[in-house]
């Protein structure tokens, strides 16, 4: 007969028992959940190793689009005399996937994908159609295929420009697909990120860019001591001596940004006159001194290969109304200062565009 000390000692062992049996299970379902994952892991791992697909070297930023600067007109040399001006060029490069060398040629079909553009515009700006990128395949020829020769995992798409008569205050973009078809002989990538190409396109002169503005004033005519400044300008390309800014505060978020363009034409070499214009009567600009520029270039103190190219404006001084922001009033502006751009120009790569630290 068991007595209640024996009774008790059988009830400890079995929760005891049981204890054990619970830490057990618990240790081992990570085990078990780390062995899946590390599985599931290595699949992948596998399939982005090993298997092929194509795509585009064209990583996306934070607005959804791979900017490109491209030069207004390609500089020509012996092997490219064909440069006119405004026509340019630019070799998307395309890619083979996966840790094994490409062993046969492959021949990849590209097409335009307005579909895609359409999508990424209302993700990112809904219904402001005056923010929506606009489709520049008018202003773009390439090729439908390209070839990725065997031994090789990277081929080029080349891609020619005619920046002749382009509106810059549009926000310009390039949709490219790789296009898939079982006869091919290739896949393109699974993420949409890689087989596809979303190009906002900035072509470039020797005066456009992002200018310091913090050295220009801009102030309501009615009090000039209240001053304001912007920290960047923005001048965009017109033609190879031409760019134009946004007048005052005016920035790309403006829906009627295109009436208050300031164009300032470029004469001279390293240093020389800029006429500042207006094609908008209505906004009533007038240029009270004549501006004036001056090119720089400076080696950089710890990087020799590094030139520093500094484009400066000066004697801007300018007055123009606002007519739109209140409807039958206009708001009259002051700017005057200076404008200070600056490249930083990498003299060990020959190309240009690829020469030039944008970012």
């Amino acid at each position: 007969m068991t007595n209640n000390k024996d009774f008790s000692r059988m009830k400890t062992i079995s929760i005891n028992n049981n204890t054990r049996r619970w830490v057990k299970m618990m240790v081992a379902l990570p085990l078990m959940a780390t062995a899946v994952m590390v599985s599931s892991c290595n699949d992948d791992w596998t399939d982005e190793q090993y298997t092929q697909y194509i795509s585009f070297r064209s990583p996306l930023n934070s607005d959804g689009v791979t900017n490109l600067y491209v030069p207004y007109t390609r500089r020509n040399t012996d092997k490219t005399p064909q440069y006119g001006p405004g026509m340019s060029s630019y070799n998307l490069p395309v890619i083979v996937s996966g840790s094994t060398t490409n062993g046969k040629d492959i021949t990849v079909h590209v097409a335009h994908d307005p579909d895609t553009l359409a999508t990424e515009n209302y993700a990112h700006f809904q219904n402001r159609k005056d923010l929506w990128y606009e489709d520049m395949s008018s202003y773009a020829t390439y090729p439908e295929t390209t070839t990725i020769n065997a031994g090789e995992n990277i081929g080029l798409l080349p891609i020619s420009f005619n920046f002749d008569g382009i509106d810059m205050s549009k926000k310009w973009v390039l949709p490219i697909t790789v296009v898939d078809n079982p006869d091919y002989g290739y896949r393109s990538h699974p993420r949409k990120n890689y087989n596809k190409a979303l190009l906002r396109i900035f072509p470039f002169n020797d005066y456009s860019g992002d200018y310091s503005g913090t050295a220009m004033r801009i102030y309501s005519s009615d009090d000039p001591t209240l001053a304001t400044a912007k920290s960047e300008i923005r001048g965009y390309v017109v033609n190879d001596t031409t760019i134009f800014f946004y007048a005052g505060d005016i920035d790309e978020t403006r829906m009627d940004r295109a009436n208050y363009k300031v164009y300032a034409h470029f004469s001279g070499g390293n240093q020389g006159t800029v006429d500042l214009y207006s094609k908008n009567p209505d906004m009533k600009l007038k240029v009270t001194n004549q501006a004036s520029y001056s090119i720089q270039e400076m080696a950089d103190a710890t990087q020799p290969y590094l030139v520093h190219r500094y484009v400066v404006i000066h004697n801007i001084d300018y007055t123009y109304v606002d007519y739109t922001s209140v409807p039958g009033y206009e708001i009259s502006y002051g700017v005057d200062g200076t404008l200070t751009l600056e490249r930083k120009i990498n003299t060990q790569i020959p190309d240009e565009d690829q020469a030039i630290q944008w970012e």
